[in-house]
């Protein structure tokens, strides 16, 4: 995932609108850098990270409280199987690109 993605949250409270932003770093040369961290936010509210090891295997998340375990893994799973969408898809696609 290079660009932040929008991702719906379905739980017995209602609907959760998940904005996933990926922390990219430049190097020098100007080359992008995928860190393995992901910002979660709900409109306005930062819910923490989810932070990969480098084989994006592993994970951990870093918010107290905001998700629960198994949302915040769902969220996870999400990223780890994400995958671009190509940009005639992007309207149909329900989990889409910013």
């Amino acid at each position: 995932m290079i660009k932040p993605a929008e991702y719906n949250l379905y739980t017995e409270d209602g609907d959760r609108h998940i904005t996933i932003k990926p922390h990219i770093e430049t190097i020098p040369g100007g080359d992008k850098y995928a860190t393995g961290v992901f910002a979660l936010s709900e409109g306005a509210v930062g819910l923490g990270d989810i932070v990969f090891d480098d084989d994006m295997n592993q994970w951990e998340y870093s918010g107290i409280g905001d998700l629960t375990h198994p949302q915040a893994e769902e969220i996870a799973q999400f990223i780890k199987d994400y995958r671009e969408p190509n940009a005639e898809d992007r309207e149909l696609d329900e989990n889409r690109i910013v």
